[in-house]
């Protein structure tokens, strides 16, 4: 389709946006959290889907920009999957100039061998491929694994465990691995699956399909993402307070006493913005956006007054 001027110039602008406003949450993220230090090696894991390649293209764009310097190096999981075109990610990667390694690995078989046929894959597949890029990183000299999970996934991850586990647990930006070895990063944290999706196509990324398994989608996952889409557009602003409500926990007016020392709580005499106010009936102001440091998110913009903003600590 043959695109007149000005629809080109309006299509330019969208994609400028988008950019930045990729960049600026990947950057805010990575400040906010420290998730990349001077002289780190990042193993970028890339499963072919929009989100891994959009974080790999993002993260290249950071480093040219960041007031430190780290390497990258991009890892892929060739699980043997029936179908997988194991030539698109090397070429690819070999294109833009980004160091790689596939890592073929014959998990596939096994999960089939295992699993009971029609029963979901996902979980041992993940604890498999979990182990092995571990090892790969430590045979890599990475000193952080930087996965592909935005803010959709986060959500997602925090009402599953909510009505399934019964537990306040979301997906974390930054954790250390289970075997004590690595420190895991989700630069993508604020980063919205839509805007991932827009950008996979801006840039024609040769996505991989992730069904190659045939595993069936994850039922539960499925509705609650269903359930935020309905949110989202029934009432706007009521996904943007519930994740903000992530970095806002109050532990004293929860029920968990292994945060809070309710057992030994007692009246210092002094007033307190955060006490209960037991007999006033309950206010709920909306959340006004935060005044975030710039940080990373600076740099990431190429504005000259990033020189100036220090790394965070």
């Amino acid at each position: 389709m043959n695109l007149t001027a000005r629809q080109f110039e309006k299509q330019h602008f969208e994609a400028n946006k988008l950019a930045k406003r990729l960049r600026r949450n990947v950057g805010q993220a990575i400040a906010d959290f420290n998730m990349i230090e001077p002289g780190d090696r990042v193993m970028v894991c890339l499963s072919g889907g929009k989100d891994s390649f959009g974080m790999l293209d993002v993260l290249l764009f950071l480093r040219e920009k960041a007031p430190i310097d780290f390497d990258i190096v991009a890892v892929n999981l060739d699980q043997k999957q029936p179908g997988f075109p194991a030539d698109v990610l090397p070429a690819y990667l070999t294109g833009i100039g980004v160091p790689f390694h596939i890592e073929e690995q014959d998990t596939y078989s096994i999960v089939k061998r295992v699993i009971v046929a029609g029963k979901t894959t996902c979980s041992l597949c993940s604890r498999l491929r979990r182990g092995i890029l571990y090892r790969v990183a430590t045979e890599l000299g990475a000193t952080k694994i930087a996965l592909g999970h935005h803010r959709d996934d986060i959500l997602e991850t925090f009402f599953l465990n909510l009505f399934f586990a019964g537990k306040n647990k979301a997906m974390p930006p930054k954790l250390m691995s289970d075997d004590g070895k690595h420190i895991v990063i989700r630069p993508l944290a604020y980063c919205r699956e839509r805007d991932l999706a827009a950008w996979a196509e801006t840039r024609a990324f040769p996505i991989i399909p992730c069904d190659l398994c045939g595993s069936q989608e994850h039922l539960q996952r499925k509705q609650v993402k269903l359930m935020l889409n309905d949110w989202e557009k029934r009432f706007p602003g009521r996904i943007e307070n519930l994740f903000r409500s992530l970095k806002h926990v109050v532990p004293s007016h929860l029920l968990d006493a292994r945060m809070f020392d309710f057992v030994g709580l007692k009246p210092t005499g002094q007033p307190d913005a955060d006490g209960d106010r037991g007999f006033d009936p309950e206010q709920f102001e909306a959340a006004l956006p935060e005044n975030a440091p710039l940080h990373f998110a600076a740099a990431a913009l190429g504005e000259s007054s990033a020189l100036d903003i220090p790394w965070p600590a």
